[in-house]
């Protein structure tokens, strides 16, 4: 192939502009099926085995954020690198439903509307949601592709689709039926903003200032007595200490240590419950802690989890105080019933500082239990769900009888099928799973995937595929009555669980499940481990007796430049679209505040966003942002996101696009001849053996899952050697008028830059397509009449024959000495422009082939090698090595000594004055650390400085 266009460089624009290259490429990319599985490299191994990547399905409630867009840049980085590498790949892309997020999104929209969801109804409600999925989902798909994601899109589910929905039923019918799903009335985290139970994964703590109450529950048969520190005491009745006065209305005991000498004989007997007609049990339990109070403790079993298994463990009733949306129910006393949570908790305490039941009040810190997708304290409630049971033995005829599914994921976790990068996650991973509880797996809403039970009117259960299988089971029972389904829907993360094997099919046996599964690598978040990598494993060995992927690749989370969780109320989020377009501060303000209804928080959302970003948004491109992203990718480590990285990668973008015009400039007359041109020049046996170097880097930063070393492997070579050394030395070269040494380095510019093109092209799609199409043209690696892309030619592999230990000696003591005469132009305060003789001492053979080159970058008029140097001139002398170097100027000797002098006296009272402020307590001690620092700077700076201008003037002396 040796057609090429005669004006390659006119043909590329003069500056690197994005936003035209990436509307172009990714239409292109995805219509030309470059992305589908079974899209081979040209001379590919067949024999390879297929790369599988699974989105983590972003939720279909907005837009994606900077934790997408650093997962896709790494997700995509590996498909595109395994996809030149030869092998199969299939990047799965997907949405999720996120039953509980959005809902709560469908609801503020209609509440926005004076209408709520038990208005419509759950059919009417359920198309809502429908149609909101279509806009959003269609957002984040879009958002996806200009992130540049080469995804399989002909693959792409939606959690709540047809045949997503066939899994999730089969399974649960599998496991209902093999005894690991049951229903029970358990304690589990309840919302009653939401009315739906919540996961304990979906719990956020919150630190908060509340009060400790102190209770006197009277003995019933009067006052008692205990020992406590050597004394006698007569108590009238055992006092606790709670943050939640209002539960003991459903109390079922107290209950002590049954080691605590001071209790050990009340242990029996009964005290009054305060407020309420009962009495209640003195119980012993060793969960109490003796020293912690007064020993003494409540047990509330239906609204404390701790109180829960001390209730079960001694049989004591399971009293519910409050219905579903926390009002005090008819279990309480008359007076207090109706009544919000928190209103009775005001109003229990003054009754029982009324009745002198209530001892003192101290102020606490607690933590607070939370949902973190509404923000209300949740509740502990003793309500009927679904779990699926964790510890339990599977039965005969399943893949694993006599072994838990908990017991099967961390075995193949322990015995190196499943690898977690960095591997101290895999101690995380064994924690949780060794301390897990069944799963409770039912939520209280109307959209997600609806539970396949339904019940007959005395309560009889039916588990089927589908309602007429639930009536057939009925009949076959002898049950001819109606039938209602269970109006629950399953956990969102249920149907996630699944994902590895119901995209590829699942329950029917397809090609696909046989070919793609396991996958290769999951890339997530570590904040996602329990919630989905946990129970992938446990779903995929359990069902389908395979893991799911070979390999997770937990990364950190991105936080803002100060290392602060970005969120919006901080004003501190960032768009990766808008990182990509760009977008100007009244815009930015205008969207995060929209659709806002409380003016305070858009007011102060509108101050946190002029603060962090008072200028906008500059808009750098996919690409940049990209590397960017690449750059952090540090193995498990936080990332503190500055934008000043991306304006920096940015630049680097120009570089390369300056570079490819330069190189199609200076090889427009070339004519590739299908075979390396002989390079004997130095500039390129370092190149090329350079070239080879961080081929090795980029191959084993891939393998490492080390896309930072990638990306600063790939930016050193392009920025500081391709572009600041050989393309500079390059242009003597080509003005040798030698046509062989021109030839030589032409070959080597285009050749290189298309192997960097390829390096580069996993990381920086776009740009690294629009500049290969031109520059392949001119390698001669393909015709104006293929039609083809970058992303799927070879990756470029190191090639031994090129690695040459000599050229890199050579070239780092012509590096050195080019670096030496800069040294000196700079002492000697040579402009620039002005072009001096070099005298050069040393290895002749050495410095005569440097010659040229020291000539050219160093800005000399000419290079003279003698045996020895002139030893009366008076000019300062560069020792680099073995080599002694000397600029042939004319000086006045006494009038530099005095210049010096005069130097040398001013930096030493800048020296001076630095180090009296040093000195002076009161100084450091009030000063700001930065203005303390900046004068230790100085001082280290003038310091440096003087030094050099000592030893220049020693050199005049000599």
């Amino acid at each position: 192939m040796t057609s090429k266009p005669t004006n390659a460089a006119d043909s590329l624009p003069k500056s690197f502009e994005p936003a035209d290259i990436e509307s172009r490429w990714y239409p292109k990319w995805e219509s030309s099926g470059y992305f589908q599985a079974g899209q081979h490299v040209a001379g590919a191994d067949p024999n390879l085995p297929p790369y599988v990547i699974q989105f983590p399905p972003p939720n279909v409630t907005g837009t994606l954020h900077m934790g997408h867009a650093f997962n896709q840049t790494i997700m995509d980085g590996l498909v595109r690198y395994h996809r030149m590498r030869g092998q199969d790949t299939v990047f799965v892309p997907g949405t999720d439903h996120a039953g509980i997020a959005t809902q709560i999104v469908v609801e503020r929209q209609l509440d926005a509307k004076n209408i709520s969801r038990h208005d419509l109804g759950r059919e009417k409600f359920t198309q809502k949601v429908w149609e909101w999925k279509q806009e959003s989902g269609g957002t984040i798909t879009r958002q996806v592709r200009r992130l540049g994601a080469s995804a399989d899109w002909p693959r792409e589910y939606f959690t709540m689709d047809d045949r997503m929905s066939k899994g999730v039923i089969e399974t649960f019918v599998r496991l209902y039926e093999q005894g690991l799903i049951y229903r029970g009335k358990r304690l589990v985290n309840w919302d009653p903003k939401l009315l739906t139970a919540v996961s304990d994964l979906e719990v956020q703590s919150v630190e908060t200032e509340g009060s400790l109450w102190h209770i006197c529950y009277p003995f019933v048969d009067g006052p008692q007595t205990i020992e406590e520190d050597g004394e006698r005491k007569t108590l009238r009745g055992m006092t606790i200490a709670t943050t939640r006065p209002e539960t003991m209305l459903a109390d079922g005991a107290l209950c002590v240590h049954p080691d605590d000498p001071r209790y050990q004989h009340l242990v029996g007997k009964m005290v009054d419950l305060p407020l309420c007609d009962r009495q209640i049990p003195i119980i012993a339990d060793d969960f109490v802690d003796m020293k912690f109070g007064t020993g003494v403790v409540k047990i509330t079993g239906a609204h404390d989890f701790n109180d829960y298994a001390c209730a079960m463990r001694h049989n004591l009733p399971l009293i519910v105080i409050f219905t579903l949306d926390a009002k005090v129910n008819d279990n309480g006393p008359v007076q207090f019933r109706g009544m919000d949570r928190f209103d009775a908790r005001e109003a229990v305490v003054k009754e029982l500082q009324q009745q002198g039941f209530l001892v003192k009040v101290e102020k606490h810190t607690m933590m607070q239990p939370r949902g973190d997708r509404t923000g209300v304290v949740l509740e502990p409630m003793l309500t009927d769900q679904w779990f699926v049971a964790m510890s339990k033995p599977a039965p005969a005829g399943t893949l694993h009888p006599g072994k838990s599914i908990t017991e099967v994921a961390l075995d193949v976790v322990r015995d190196g099928q499943i690898q977690f990068y960095p591997s101290n996650w895999t101690t995380t991973y064994n924690q949780w799973l060794e301390n897990i509880q069944d799963w409770c797996i039912s939520r209280q809403l109307w959209w997600g995937h609806q539970i396949p039970a339904w019940y007959g009117q005395n309560g009889e259960v039916f588990v089927a595929r589908s309602e007429a299988d639930a009536q057939a089971q009925a009949q076959a029972a002898g049950y001819s009555g109606t039938l209602a389904r269970d109006p629950d829907v399953l956990d969102t993360w249920f149907s996630s669980a699944l994902v590895p094997f119901t995209t590829m099919g699942w329950p029917d046996k397809t090609p696909d499940l046989q070919k793609y599964l396991p996958s290769s690598v999951l890339v997530t978040g570590f904040d996602i481990i329990f919630f989905w990598v946990a129970r992938m494993v446990m779903m995929t060995t359990h069902l389908i007796g395979e893991v799911p992927f070979r390999h997770v690749y937990v990364h950190g989370l991105i936080r803002d430049a100060e290392g602060q969780k970005m969120s919006k109320s901080k004003g501190n989020t960032l768009d990766p679209v808008d990182l990509i377009d760009g977008i100007d501060l009244p815009t930015l303000v205008a969207k995060r505040t929209y659709g806002l209804m409380n003016p305070k928080q858009a007011e102060n959302i509108e101050k946190a966003t002029r603060k962090h970003y008072p200028d906008g948004i500059a808009a750098f491109g996919t690409d940049a942002l990209r590397f960017t992203m690449a750059a952090y990718a540090s193995l498990g480590r936080n990332i503190n996101f500055d934008l000043k990285r991306c304006e920096g990668y940015r630049n680097f973008c120009n570089k390369l696009w300056n570079a490819a015009r330069f190189v199609l400039m200076n090889t427009a007359d070339y004519i590739p001849t299908g075979h390396l041109a002989k390079r004997d020049g130095l500039p390129e046996r370092w190149i090329l053996t350079r070239l080879q170097s961080v081929k090795q880097e980029v191959e084993k930063g891939f393998s490492d899952y080390r896309f930072d070393n990638i990306a600063n492997a790939l930016y050193h070579f392009v920025w500081d050697e391709y572009c600041d050394w050989y393309l500079e030395l390059a242009k003597v070269q080509i003005q040798s008028g030698d046509a062989n040494t021109k030839a030589a380095c032409q070959a080597t510019l285009i050749e290189v830059l298309e192997e960097v093109l390829r390096l580069l092209h996993p990381i920086t799609p776009f740009i690294t397509e629009e500049l290969w199409q031109k520059v392949s043209l001119v390698a001669g690696t393909r015709d104006e009449q293929t039609d083809t892309s970058v992303s799927i030619q070879p990756f470029p592999m190191t090639d031994d024959k090129l690695l040459d230990q000599q050229a890199e000696e050579e070239f780092a003591s012509l590096k050195a000495r080019i670096e030496a005469v800069r040294t000196l132009r700079s002492e000697m305060q040579l402009s620039p422009a002005e072009r001096v003789p070099l005298i050069a001492q040393g290895p002749q053979d050495s410095l005569k082939s440097q010659a040229p080159y020291l000539a050219f970058l160093a800005k000399l008029a000419s290079v003279e090698v003698l045996d020895t140097l002139p030893e009366d001139s008076g000019a300062p002398i560069q020792v680099v090595g073995d080599c002694r170097l000397m600029l042939k100027v004319e000086i006045d000797v006494q009038a530099e000594i005095a210049r010096l002098d005069k130097e040398i006296a001013r930096l030493t009272a800048e020296i001076g004055k630095a180090n009296g402020k040093l000195s002076n307590e009161s100084f450091v001690q009030k000063a700001p650390p930065q203005v303390v620092a900046q004068e230790k700077e100085r001082v280290a700076n003038f310091s440096d400085t003087l030094q050099k201008i000592k030893a220049q003037r020693s050199r005049l002396e000599q």
